[in-house]
């Protein structure tokens, strides 16, 4: 059965950074697409972005393009989101996800085509 953990999270001032992680088990981490998502109170849960199975490519919403950056690791199952010049408005629970297509070129914004989520953990900026 594939799991999927998130750490790192916590809190930061603005300005600040952090590292989260997601260490993938079970399955073959490497043929998947994995993405980041995200969830503030009272507000749905919305894409951070997406790294192709390869790592070769990422896409990223607008909101934090420039200033989080996502890899990966296939050596170790995991990968890691990478996040800097935090506002408080990243204020979130961030989740990892699995795409459901492996080997998949087409990197997909859509929480519905990710069918593995992680728990979450949660970030908090504060101003």
């Amino acid at each position: 059965q594939v799991q999927l953990v998130e750490s790192g999270g916590g809190l930061v001032q603005a300005g600040g950074s952090l590292r989260l992680s997601c260490a993938a088990s079970g399955g073959t981490f490497s043929r998947y697409n994995m993405a980041w998502f995200r969830q503030a109170p009272g507000k749905e849960r919305e894409f951070v972005g997406v790294i192709n199975w390869s790592g070769g490519s990422t896409l990223y919403a607008d909101s934090v393009k420039g200033r989080f950056t996502i890899s990966r690791d296939n050596a170790r199952n995991t990968m890691y989101l990478q996040m800097n010049s935090l506002k408080p408005e990243d204020t979130a629970v961030y989740y990892c996800a699995r795409s459901r297509q492996s080997l998949n070129w087409r990197m997909s914004l859509q929480a519905s085509e990710y069918d593995i989520w992680g728990q979450g953990t949660q970030v908090t900026v504060s101003s």
